[in-house]
Formats: structure tokens, C-alpha cells, sequence
């Protein structure tokens, strides 16, 4: 069985690689080729290319790979259908290319031709999304043992629960098992062993259930859950220095934002147009938080507390800034001081901090990195009201933890967009 196990699905492995291969070469023709192709014609094919031509080339290809491989590596991540990321992510990859261009007034290339491979590239991704629709549902095969039954109604792919210690020849995109279980028979565990040789991919049931919810259990960290939640150091470092140079280019839009709405904020009740406040950052370590004030002058004067829905404390502007989380523009101090993160768990209070490490198991583990502006639980979750909303929001949290990553940023870039269009979340 083995043998043959393996050689199927190594095939299969070989048919997957070669399609993706094919799309993208197939798209890189469509989307960066032919553009050029309609504006200079024969002309692409004597080189060297002049410097117009080369440059919107290489901006044009440059830009659909990284789209390409960014909806790829989006489909990892649970709640990210492709359809919904498809015109941000391309939006996002040509304004990468298209901002040096800019910045360095650089203007050997055709406008035209970058906007007409912009159009191309999101008609291929909706063309490949409808016709690959199906068959990116993954199949999954489920050893009927343990907690692995709970998946069996999952809508997020096509399972079958297995009879008895074999495929019958039929494929499978992986197989999901409670490995956990005392009441796994020897030839189901053989059956996995043989798995896991011929390169199928054996899940424990918590993979699955962290990859459809986003959320890691904290009732029960093993030593292996925690070595994984070691966050990159080098990726940290990475993600700082891009971090204090975006906050520092785009100072001139987000600066003369807060001032107008500062001036709002005094004109409409009295107090400073600054809220500061004691959060608990990297390290359980104290600082000063800096928001637009949306409350009234000495609102927690009786002590910290959640808000609530039609909290009364929040004045009209305070409910329009919080709406469109212009509040927290002067969180941009709190980056370049090092306090922050753009992403990341958001900073809670001291009382709160010191009162949920008694109720919720593991809790301080998240102040393994820098607190964000926004993050996973804020785009996922939203508002956090009390203790049970708090556990929820920490799962989320060790989630992006565990797959702290420019990937899964970038993805809550796309999604805080959409948080602050629509207003999901606020209180």
C-alpha cells in the first residue's frame, strides 16, 4: 500500500504544481506581455528596449507576481475566500510598483500600459477564481476517532469520514485525525504512518479547527504549542524599520487629519484634544497611550470600564472619529517611539490586565510582542465588550502570534480597510 500510495499522490502533488505554474505563466503572457505588446509591438523584440518600455515591463511583471503570490499565500489564512481580496491585493501590488515611480519623478513609462495590465490582472484572478471555484474546496479524508467527528458538517471543505484503514485508490488533499485520542487502533495509526510517506498531509484536529475559526486554544498549550508562538526576531526587526518609514512618509496625510479633528474635539466639549492613558505593552511593560479624545472631559474619573453600546460618555464627534478610527491617528507616535506596532494584539489597561491574568490561562503570553494599532482580533472579532468577548479576542490574538508573518499582515491591512469603510467594530 505504501508504494502505491505514494506514487499517486506524488503524481498528484506534480499535476497541482504544474497547474499553478501554468496559470502563472499563462497570466504573466496576458497581463504584462501583451499590454506591451499592443502599445510598441514588434518593437518588444529588439533589445534593448528603450527605457520607457523596459521600465513599465519590469513594473508590470514585478507587480503581477506579487499579486499572484499574495492571493496564494492569502488562501492559508481562514475567513480570506479569494473573491473578496482579489482587487484589493492586485490595487496593492501595482501601487508598490507604481509609487517609486513617483517618489523619484521617474517618467520613462506608459501610464497606459501599467493601467491597462492593472484591468487584465483582476479580470484573470476573477476569471481563475470562477473556474478553479470547485476544486479549491480541499478534500479531506476523516478518521472516525476522537474529536475528528465534531468536522465531519464542516462547510469550508468536501470530507469523508472513512469506514476502514484505506483510500480505495481514491485521492485526498489531506487527512484529519485527533491524534490525541487513547482510542486509536494500531492499524488506523499504521494507516496515518503510511500517510504521512507517501506525502499526504496528516492534520490533528486542532490544525483544522485553528485554520476555519483563526482562533488557538488557550485552555491547553502544550510545550510544543508555545515553541511555536515564538515570534520571528528577524522578521520583527524587518517589520519595524517598514513600519517608522511608512508612519514618517505618510506623516503629511495623516497630520493635518488629526489636527482637524482635534480642533472639532475642543470646539464641541472642553478638555485637551489628546486622551493619554496607561496600556501595558512588549514585555507586560507600562506606557503612554496617545488617542484623539472621543469621551467627555473626566469620563473615567471613577475608574477604567468597558464601553458599551450608545455609550453616553462618547460626544458626537467622539462617535464619528471612533466610526472611522481616526482616534487612533496618534498611535503613530506611539510607533515611532517604539511602543507600538502597526499590527499586532491591541494594548489593554493595567486593570484589565491584572484582572484577566486571573480569569484567562495564559493571558499575559500575548504581550510576547508589540501591540498594534490594529489586528487580527480587531478585523476578525471587533469590540471585546467583557471577560468572555476578552478569551475570544485572545485566541485570535495567539493565532497571529503563531503566524506572525508579512503575509498574514498584509491581509489585516486589506481587512482594516474594510473595517474602517464599514465601520465594524466600533463603540
Amino acid at each position: 500500500m505504501p508504494n502505491s500510495l505514494k506514487r499517486r499522490h506524488s503524481r498528484w502533488y506534480e499535476i497541482i504544481l504544474f497547474s499553478n505554474l501554468f496559470q502563472f505563466f499563462l497570466g504573466f503572457f496576458v497581463v504584462v506581455l501583451l499590454p506591451n505588446w499592443l502599445r510598441w509591438g514588434e518593437l518588444l523584440l529588439s533589445w534593448p528596449l528603450k527605457a520607457t518600455e523596459s521600465n513599465t515591463l519590469l513594473a508590470n511583471g514585478v507587480a503581477y507576481s506579487i499579486s499572484f503570490f499574495m492571493l496564494h499565500k492569502f488562501k492559508r489564512f481562514p475567513s480570506t475566500r479569494a473573491l473578496p481580496f482579489i482587487i484589493p491585493s492586485i490595487s496593492i501590488a501595482w501601487l508598490i510598483v507604481f509609487a517609486p515611480f513617483v517618489f523619484l519623478r521617474e517618467e520613462n513609462y506608459a501610464r497606459w500600459v501599467l493601467t491597462c495590465a492593472f484591468i487584465l490582472a483582476n479580470m484573470w484572478a476573477f476569471l481563475g477564481y470562477f473556474l478553479t471555484r470547485r476544486l479549491s474546496l480541499p478534500k479531506l479524508a476523516l478518521v472516525p476517532f476522537g474529536r475528528a467527528l465534531e468536522l465531519a458538517d464542516i462547510p469550508y471543505a468536501i470530507i469523508t469520514v472513512l469506514d476502514k484503514s484505506d483510500l480505495d485508490g481514491r485521492r485526498y488533499d489531506g487527512i484529519v485525525a485527533d491524534l490525541h485520542t487513547k482510542d486509536l487502533p494500531d492499524e488506523w495509526q499504521q494507516f496515518l504512518a503510511n500517510c504521512t510517506l507517501a506525502r499526504i498531509p496528516v492534520f490533528h484536529t486542532q490544525q483544522l479547527i485553528e485554520s476555519i475559526t483563526g482562533r488557538v486554544k488557550i485552555d491547553h498549550l502544550s510545550e510544543n504549542i508555545f515553541g511555536s508562538l515564538l515570534p520571528s526576531g528577524l522578521y520583527s526587526g524587518f517589520k519595524r524599520l517598514c513600519e517608522v518609514c511608512l508612519v514618517f512618509l505618510t506623516a503629511p496625510l495623516w497630520l493635518p487629519v488629526m489636527l482637524i479633528a482635534g480642533i472639532m474635539i475642543k470646539r464641541e466639549s472642553a478638555g485637551s484634544m489628546f486622551f493619554v492613558q496607561e496600556r501595558v505593552g512588549r514585555g507586560n511593560k507600562d506606557f503612554k497611550l496617545y488617542k484623539l479624545r472621543s469621551m467627555f472631559k473626566d469620563a473615567e474619573k471613577d475608574g477604567a470600564q468597558f464601553a458599551s453600546v450608545n455609550d453616553m460618555r462618547i460626544t458626537r464627534v467622539g462617535r464619528f472619529i471612533r466610526k472611522t478610527r481616526i482616534d487612533e491617528i496618534p498611535q503613530f507616535i506611539n510607533v515611532l517611539k517604539g511602543d507600538m506596532s502597526l499590527i499586532g494584539p491591541r494594548p489593554e489597561q493595567r486593570a484589565f490586565v491584572d484582572q484577566f491574568e486571573k480569569d484567562i490561562p495564559f493571558y499575559s503570553y500575548r504581550h510576547v510582542v508589540r501591540p498594534g494599532i490594529t489586528g487580527w482580533a480587531q478585523v476578525v472579532h471587533g469590540y471585546a465588550a467583557d471577560a468572555d468577548d476578552t478569551r475570544v479576542k485572545m485566541e485570535h490574538d495567539f493565532y497571529y502570534i503563531k503566524h506572525f508573518s508579512l503575509w498574514l499582515d498584509i491581509l489585516i491591512v486589506i481587512k482594516t480597510i474594510r473595517t474602517v469603510l464599514t465601520g465594524f467594530g466600533a463603540r
